[in-house]
């Protein structure tokens, strides 16, 4: 396998937001040749190996306030990185990932990447190999 990598769908509304965060073009997941899931959002990360993750979920859309930007849930300890509010993967991790932002480590990450469909089949891919 090689690498693959899924960009960020950028809603251009949220510009000046996300250029703050210095999010950019080249921001997005990659699923590494090694077996490893990184996700990028301007200055900040998170990476674990594809094996912690247990399951996924494409959602949306949902309210501009609650998906875009860098967050974390009201409902949980989950993480968003998030550029637009229409649709997104959300990504459960068997085993926490160390936190980026808050006071908990993160059992959820939700990203807004052009494709989610995609990025969940070659997780499933990956997983089944």
């Amino acid at each position: 396998m090689t690498d693959q990598f899924f960009p960020y769908d950028i809603d251009n509304r949220w510009w000046a937001m996300l250029k703050a965060l210095a999010v950019s073009s080249t921001d997005g997941v990659t699923l590494g040749a090694d077996g490893s899931f990184t996700a990028t959002f301007g200055r900040v990360s998170v990476s674990t190996t594809i094996d912690n993750i247990d399951h996924t979920l494409v959602t949306g859309p949902h309210r501009w306030y609650t998906a875009v930007g860098l967050r974390l849930s009201f409902a949980d300890d989950g993480l968003t990185f998030g550029t637009n509010h229409r649709r997104g993967l959300c990504v459960e991790f068997r085993e926490k990932i160390p936190k980026v932002i808050g006071l908990r480590a993160h059992s959820a990450l939700w990203v807004s990447v052009a494709d989610p469909e995609g990025l969940a089949a070659a997780l499933e891919t990956v997983a089944t190999e």
